[in-house]
């Protein structure tokens, strides 16, 4: 028995006030460990974050594209992003 994964593109607003993009199959797990201070070398240093967007995905090949995608954004692309979802929410 297999169960399904859910590919997950995230992006978080770290204590500094800056933006980290990544990819997960488990989101609150994920986000326990950068808070932790092993999610990520960048985010070891810039805690607490707080997650501030995601988008799902059926397969980890889109999910990469997407992360590397949201990465070449501009800071403020990424925030309009954000303020997107919370409208459409």
């Amino acid at each position: 028995m297999s169960e399904e994964l859910c590919h997950t593109v995230y992006i978080l607003r770290c204590g500094d006030g800056s933006l980290y993009t990544g990819w997960t199959t488990h989101l609150e797990a994920r986000i326990r460990a950068h808070n932790a201070g092993t999610g990520a070398k960048y985010t070891k240093s810039r805690r607490p974050v707080e997650l501030v967007y995601f988008e799902t995905y059926a397969t980890k090949s889109e999910a990469l594209k997407r992360e590397c995608a949201i990465k070449k954004l501009k800071r403020k692309e990424k925030l309009a992003l954000i303020q997107n979802a919370y409208i459409n929410y």
